[in-house]
């Protein structure tokens, strides 16, 4: 009897420890409102939205920090708009033009954990994946937008976190699909 309530006692202990590195999105107002990504966490995502002033959609791409923070450390987008970053504000940032727009690599922007508001009519997006971060492309199976999963004009906070694995198990996960 000590044997099973030993093993069990450490079952629940193991369950609880905080062992799984996720990127946790939630709501700022209520923390129970939230889902998470391994693949986020890992190997960094991309938020996509429409620009208020010139429609078109910016890509800025994050990976996770060292100390547990977030990087941004490149932008891409269409066309130069109010909130869009110079390549002279930042040392070491690189302007490159390409067929689509434009790519502002290097910005090397730290952050503790990005917050954001769900736009009405930005149809603010999170993608994952090589494909999101290499390829710059963008489809279905690895573009999840944040209105299906948060009411618009949600404040989200974006940050890596170690969470339980039974808090992992039972909290919404969005991940990348046939990678």
């Amino acid at each position: 009897m000590k044997k099973i309530i030993f093993l069990a006692v450490s079952a629940l202990l193991v369950l609880n420890l905080p062992l799984v590195r996720v990127l946790s999105i939630s709501n700022r107002k209520n923390f129970s409102e939230k889902i998470y990504s391994r693949s986020g966490a890992r190997d960094g995502f991309a938020i996509s939205y429409t620009h208020s002033v010139n429609k078109g959609r910016v890509h800025d791409f994050y990976l996770p920090a060292g100390d547990g923070g977030l990087e941004l450390f490149m932008t891409e987008f269409v066309s130069y708009g109010a909130g869009i970053p110079e390549p002279y504000e930042t040392d070491g940032a690189e302007f490159h033009s390409t067929d689509n727009g434009y790519i502002i690599s290097g910005l090397n922007r730290r952050l503790p954990k990005l917050v954001m508001a769900v736009g009405v009519i930005a149809e603010h997006s999170v993608s994952f994946g090589k494909t999101a971060m290499e390829g710059m492309e963008f489809s279905g199976n690895n573009e999840f937008f944040l209105k299906e999963f948060f009411k618009p004009q949600t404040s989200l906070v974006f940050e890596i976190k170690r969470v339980s694995i039974l808090n992992y198990f039972i909290t919404k996960k969005l991940e990348v699909k046939n990678e």
